[in-house]
């Protein structure tokens, strides 16, 4: 039996079982083994693609973030490439207009931001149907995933778009689990120690934990659980090549729906609603697109010189000054002496700080380095 049978077969077992306490152990188990299965096919599957030159359509990562329009074909997102960017993307009445990566430039409080219209998907993506694998994988590139929903079809088209994506290891809005997993090299006397640091009450147990590492071949290794995850939490970081991703829900189109609708759509957590047909709404979109990059402008300044207020360093919220001075040389880290700060991360302006200063948003840095004989 194939990797594919297999997973029609665990699948199948798995629809039919009934979830309750009993079943608990044995569903863990199915799904360990169909993550197992799902990672085999997707190697395949990149092989494949890899070996087929030409079908790629990645382009040059430019400005300072990168975000991604995915959405099923006619949803609207070459409409809003052209609306936001001077990038004009092809618009028709007919699906699959977008063949190919159209990356544009949006400029915004002083940050350049990439926009790529991804061409539509269709369901099977993740298993490489409609170039849906080279979608997914330049999408996994981006700093922002934007899914753009027709809003006459809100829920069915988002719950299948969430699925291809959770099938290629995107985890969107969510935080890496609090697990560690430190594997150890085989021996003779090869031990799995289970910690927890909490109560599990989400159907995991040190039990079903050995069970789903043996079933990887991980017999020698160290687990500390300090959050009360699911199984598939834990499959996950066994796994380790899952990304966790921002993600903006956009409803567009909502002139085809009740006002009531309309409200109800903009009410739900992580979502914006729009009409690029009415224009109506697109200043709110790219304020929340910016609000959930998450990410800070930090401006500079020369010792006597004015700030640069044209063009800021943007970094992830949470940054120090040392990340941002590797970013800048990356030599400038081992000659840092001390910095000058003024902003809102200090408590006066300007204050002396460390290379662990952690930034905030419009702050204005100024970095002192050492001499050649200090």
């Amino acid at each position: 039996m194939g990797p594919l049978e297999r997973k029609q077969a665990i699948e199948e077992e798995l629809s039919k079982t009934q979830k309750n306490k009993k079943t608990e152990y044995h569903i863990g188990r199915l799904k360990g083994q169909l993550a197992r299965i799902k990672t085999e096919l997707l190697e395949q599957v990149a092989r494949q693609a890899g070996s087929r030159a030409g079908e790629g359509f990645e382009v040059r990562r430019s400005g300072d973030v990168r975000v991604a329009l995915i959405g099923f074909p006619s949803v609207g997102k070459s409409s809003f490439l052209s609306r936001t960017t001077q990038t004009e993307s092809a618009v028709a009445a007919y699906e699959f207009t977008t063949l190919t990566c159209v990356p544009g430039k949006l400029m915004h409080k002083g940050t350049e931001i990439q926009i790529l219209d991804l061409p539509g998907i269709i369901e099977g993506a993740s298993d490489g149907k409609g170039r849906g694998r080279q979608v997914i994988a330049t999408a996994r590139t981006s700093d922002l995933i934007i899914v753009m929903l027709d809003a006459a079809k809100a829920e069915g088209q988002r719950r299948k778009i969430e699925i291809e994506l959770e099938a290629v290891g995107l985890r969107l809005n969510a935080e890496p689990p609090k697990i560690s997993l430190k594997r150890k090299p085989s021996c003779s006397n090869n031990a799995i120690n289970f910690t927890t640091t909490v109560k599990l009450t989400n159907g995991l147990s040190e039990s079903l934990c050995k069970e789903v590492l043996k079933d990887y071949k991980l017999h020698n290794c160290d687990v500390v659980v300090r959050e009360d995850c699911t199984v598939d939490e834990f499959i996950d970081v066994i796994e380790g090549n899952r990304k966790y991703m921002p993600c903006l829900y956009l409803y567009n189109k909502v002139d085809t729906i009740t006002y009531e609708e309309m409200t109800r759509l903009a009410a739900l957590p992580h979502s914006v609603v729009c009409s690029l047909f009415w224009d109506l709404n697109v200043e709110e979109v790219i304020d929340e697109m910016w609000s959930h990059l998450d990410m800070i402008r930090i401006f500079t300044k020369k010792k006597g010189c004015h700030p640069d207020f044209v063009k800021p360093f943007v970094v992830r919220r949470g940054s120090s000054i040392e990340d941002l001075c590797k970013r800048i040389h990356k030599d400038i880290s081992s000659r840092f002496k001390y910095a000058m700060v003024w902003g809102t991360s200090v408590k006066h302006s300007p204050q002396r700080v460390g290379i662990a200063h952690v930034l905030e948003d419009e702050d204005v840095l100024q970095v002192m380095l050492k001499t050649a004989n200090q």
